[in-house]
C-alpha cells in the first residue's frame, strides 16, 4: 500500500493556528494534577478551544465535566457525548433558548447559573421541572455579574421557592487580569465562595458545589478557610496559553501551545508585516498589554497594529535580524479564545515541522 506523503508546515498556506501536541499534552497534565493536589474538581472551560477533540482530551485526564458559555456550546459538546456540563453564565431563558435548555437537561446532567430573582422565575418556567441544577453567580471582585456574597442566601431561597435545585455558588476572579493582582484576586474569590456558601446554609440550603478559578490565578495556592473552601475550579486559556498569560507572569512562552502561523509578506529595517491580521488573531487587547500579540522566537517583538490581514511587528535590538520576506513566523495572540472561534479547524503538529492532525472547531460561532 502506497502510504500518503507526510504534510509539513510549510506545505500549508499561511495563515493558520497550529497546536503543538506536546506542549498541549503538558498543560493538560499538569492542570489536572494542579486541581488534584488542591482537592478540587477540575471542570476546564470549553470556550476556549471549542473542540471536541481538545474535550475528549481533558475528560481523559480526568477533568469532571466541562464548562461553557452558551446554549449553544453547550449543545455542541452533548452532541459529541459529553454528558456534565456548567453553563457558567447567567442565562436569559426566554423564547427558543428555554426550549433548548430544557432540551439539554433532558441529555445531560446540567447546571446554570443565576444571579437575579428574574432570571430565576425565567429559568424556572423555562424548565418545567426539567432536571437541572443552578449555581447563584457571586461577584468577587470583577464587578460584571453576580452578586454580592452576602446576597447569595436570598437570591437561593427565592430560586429555590421558584421551583430551582440550588447546588451551590460560582464566581469569576476576573479581575485577576492585571499586572500585579493575581494573589489579590484568588484570596478575593476564595473569601466571596466562603461567605457566599455560608449565606446559603443559613438560608436552609446546603452549597456542595462552591466554584470558582481562572488561569491566572489557577498556580496558586492561598489559604483557605476552614469552611466552605472551593470545591472545583475552572480555568479556560490555560489549556492553550496566549500573550496575556505571559504578562501576567502566569505562563511562560513554554508553556503556549497555540500560536498563528504567518508569512512576513514586507519588510523594513525593525518591522515587519505579516499576513495573520485581526481576522487571525482577534482584536483584543488589554489596556496594560504591551502589544496586539507575542511572538516567542523573538521575545522583544511587540506586534503594534493589526488591520484585518495585516499584522506591523516592531522588533528589538535584541531580537536579531527581521525576518525577510517570505520567512514564517508563530504569532501568540492576545487572547487565543476569540482567536480559536476565528478559525475552522486547528493544525496539529508534533512539536517540530510535521502536521499530525486537524480538529474542526466544532463550537466555531455558537454563540447563541
Amino acid at each position: 500500500m502506497r502510504r500518503s506523503p507526510v504534510m509539513r508546515i510549510e506545505d500549508l498556506d499561511t495563515p493558520f493556528l497550529a497546536v503543538d501536541a506536546g506542549v498541549l499534552e503538558r498543560n493538560l497534565t499538569d492542570g489536572a494534577d494542579r486541581a488534584r493536589r488542591r482537592g478540587l474538581a477540575w471542570r476546564p472551560h470549553a470556550k476556549t478551544h471549542k473542540c471536541v477533540a481538545v474535550a475528549r482530551r481533558q475528560l481523559a485526564h480526568g477533568a469532571t465535566g466541562l464548562t461553557l458559555a452558551t446554549v449553544g456550546e453547550a449543545e455542541v459538546f452533548a452532541a459529541a457525548g459529553v454528558d456534565d456540563l456548567f453553563l457558567a453564565y447567567p442565562v436569559w431563558a426566554a423564547g427558543g433558548r428555554a426550549d433548548r435548555l430544557r432540551a439539554l437537561a433532558g441529555r445531560v446532567r446540567l447546571r446554570i447559573g443565576v444571579d437575579s430573582a428574574a432570571g430565576a422565575d425565567r429559568l424556572a418556567a423555562a424548565l418545567r421541572g426539567a432536571p437541572a441544577q443552578v449555581l447563584i453567580e457571586i461577584d468577587s471582585g470583577h464587578h460584571r455579574t453576580g452578586v454580592a456574597p452576602g446576597d447569595a442566601g436570598g437570591l437561593a431561597a427565592g430560586a429555590q421557592a421558584a421551583g430551582l435545585e440550588v447546588a451551590g455558588v460560582f464566581t469569576f476572579p476576573g479581575h485577576a487580569y492585571a499586572p500585579g493582582a493575581r494573589a489579590t484576586a484568588a484570596a478575593d474569590e476564595i473569601a466571596a465562595l466562603s461567605a457566599a456558601a455560608a449565606g446559603l446554609a443559613a438560608a436552609g440550603i446546603e452549597p456542595l458545589v462552591r466554584s470558582g478559578g481562572s488561569s491566572p490565578t489557577e498556580n496558586l495556592s492561598p489559604e483557605l478557610p476552614d469552611r466552605w473552601a472551593p470545591t472545583e475550579t475552572r480555568p479556560g486559556v490555560s489549556v492553550f496559553g496566549d500573550a496575556q498569560q505571559v504578562e501576567l507572569d502566569a505562563a511562560g512562552f513554554d508553556r503556549c501551545a497555540l500560536t498563528a502561523v504567518a508569512t512576513v509578506v514586507h519588510a523594513r529595517p525593525g518591522h515587519a508585516v505579516l499576513d495573520a491580521g485581526s481576522k487571525t488573531l482577534g482584536a483584543d487587547r488589554a489596556p496594560w498589554a504591551s502589544g496586539h500579540g507575542r511572538l516567542p522566537e523573538h521575545p522583544g517583538a511587540r506586534v503594534t497594529a493589526l488591520s484585518e490581514h495585516h499584522a506591523t511587528v516592531a522588533f528589538g535590538d535584541g531580537d536579531g535580524p527581521v525576518p525577510e520576506p517570505g520567512s514564517r513566523v508563530r504569532v501568540l495572540p492576545n487572547h487565543v479564545c476569540t482567536a480559536v472561534n476565528l478559525a475552522d479547524h486547528l493544525v496539529v503538529v508534533d512539536g517540530g515541522e510535521t502536521v499530525v492532525d486537524r480538529w474542526p472547531v466544532d463550537a466555531r460561532g455558537a454563540n447563541t
